[in-house]
């Protein structure tokens, strides 16, 4: 039977961009890490997000110093920045574990290039999300209380909580993202190990690099190891935001109790965090030239992402209007008409201008390849997504049941400190990690070039020529058979 001939081109732009071979594209990626000294770029940044982290830790100690009075909290609103900032800060995490287990399974490639530094993101969120509810607990040296452990003071915790049901889903979710993120690194410290010329790097990188020799059983089990471990990661992208999501929609508060909530929140996790991959990725990807290595068909894919997650956050806005006509009910009914036109409506058109009107620009081709756009639509949607929680949170508690109890929400300058010290954080560790580990997989991304290429019809063909006893392609000798 005659082969029939495909005349496809690939339109999409190139995955790896250059002329790289094996060796070049190892060095290109190893000199971030292998750089003498520091670039005058990277201190300026480095300075500014360290002074974020140096307000940050000011002002947690002078909140255990003087208690949570420090805060806007007050009653009826005693959820407000903190619940704010921690479901911001956990849903920015998401976009990394998408990227590196979901695309894995579903075989993406595009993915190689940036699921490092994606999962740097999701542990680096998650710790400044943890800090929030640990801080809000009001005495944090007893956080350890909120685990089940045999203790003589009789105590219990409340598994019908979902805040103790947060403390859990969390800990499991930084817990597998840490280990899948450490162990996608072991190849790399193993090239580093070997490329190091300081000895003290040499042992560091060896020590990290865990015996990694690289031979055919190393990379049989750690594909295992890693497959595995994308399996694990996967239910986590839903359940951990589902889990939060269950802090809000098992209560009866107008606007909170809703069943379509989980994946509400869920698509919205997805949506901000790839907005802030794209945040940190495009300067990242400027000021290293790693142009080549994160292209325009990323970006691309991620603008499309971002446009698919935004529409379904849309719906589940669409469904909240349609929910509180619809149901009947007074209560819900003036929840919506309190967040349109009530004293903080104004928060809801701007949130309503971020996260649906803006992010309509995307649908447009040379808005998609424009970085200057992109970037300024991302920022848009941070923002957007960090309203959405307040609309959610303050809104519906400053108004509830009793007009009696209604009262407006101040934020004080520490809830603001707080907030933004956590940014400085964030940016902090990952300024860090871009110049102390391989930001982008040397050995994933080794396998886009056309030297890693296998040839499958080549090698059915050398195949079938050993189990016929003939000779091998390029071979000279016939292969012996079983006796000779």
């Amino acid at each position: 039977m005659a082969e029939v001939k495909s005349n496809y081109v690939d339109q999409r732009p190139p995955m790896v961009g250059g002329k790289y071979d094996l060796k070049t594209m190892t060095t290109k990626l190893m000199d971030v890490v292998f750089m003498r000294g520091f670039q005058k770029g990277w201190i300026f940044g480095f300075a500014i997000v360290f002074l974020g982290l140096l307000m940050m830790a000011n002002t947690i100690g002078y909140l255990v110093l003087k208690g949570v009075g420090i805060w806007g909290n007050s009653s009826p609103v005693f959820w407000a920045f903190d619940i704010i900032n921690f479901v911001w800060w956990i849903g920015i995490g998401h976009a990394g574990t998408l990227i590196s287990a979901i695309l894995l399974l579903l075989r993406q490639k595009w993915r190689n290039s940036i699921n490092r530094f994606a999962e740097a993101m999701t542990l680096f969120a998650v710790a400044c999300a943890a800090l929030f509810p640990a801080l809000h607990t009001g005495r944090p040296w007893v956080d350890y209380w909120l685990f089940p452990y045999p203790n003589t003071m009789g105590m219990w915790q409340n598994f019908r909580s979902p805040l103790m049901w947060d403390v859990f889903a969390v800990n499991t979710y930084a817990t597998v993202s840490l280990l899948f993120w450490f162990m996608g690194l072991i190849p790399d410290f193993a090239t580093l190990r070997d490329s190091a010329k300081q000895q003290w790097q040499k042992a560091l990188f060896g020590m990290l690099a865990m015996g990694w020799r690289g031979d055919a059983r190393h990379w049989s089990r750690y594909e295992t190891a890693y497959l595995l471990l994308a399996g694990l990661s996967t239910p986590l992208v839903l359940s951990v935001h589902t889990i939060v999501s269950f802090d809000f929609s098992t209560g009866i508060v107008p606007g909170w109790h809703a069943t379509i909530f989980p994946p509400y929140f869920v698509a919205g996790a997805v949506y901000a965090g790839f907005a802030m991959v794209l945040s940190i990725g495009i300067p990242v990807r400027k000021f290293y030239k790693l142009e080549d290595f994160i292209t325009m068909r990323h970006i691309r894919n991620m603008c499309k992402v971002m446009l698919a997650t935004g529409l379904i956050v849309c719906y589940g806005y669409a469904m909240e209007a349609f929910f509180g006509w619809y149901s009947g009910s007074t209560y819900e009914l003036f929840m919506m008409k309190n967040r349109m036109f009530g004293p903080y409506g104004y928060m809801y058109w701007l949130l309503i201008l971020c996260n649906f009107l803006v992010p309509q620009l995307l649908w447009i081709k040379k808005y998609r390849e424009n970085m200057w756009v992109i970037m300024t639509v991302c920022m848009f949607i941070n923002v957007g997504m960090w309203l959405e929680r307040f609309v959610i949170i303050v809104m519906s508690l400053n108004r509830d049941f009793l007009p009696s109890g209604w009262r407006m929400y101040s934020p004080t300058a520490f809830d603001f400190s707080m907030f933004f010290g956590t940014i400085g954080f964030f940016l902090t560790l990952m300024f860090l990690f871009i110049r102390f580990v391989p930001m982008i997989p040397i050995f994933e991304m080794k396998t886009l070039l056309p030297q890693a290429q296998v040839d499958e019809h080549k090698v059915a063909q050398i195949e079938e020529e050993k189990n016929d006893g003939k000779q091998p392609l390029g071979g000279s000798q016939p292969v012996p058979q079983f006796g000779d």
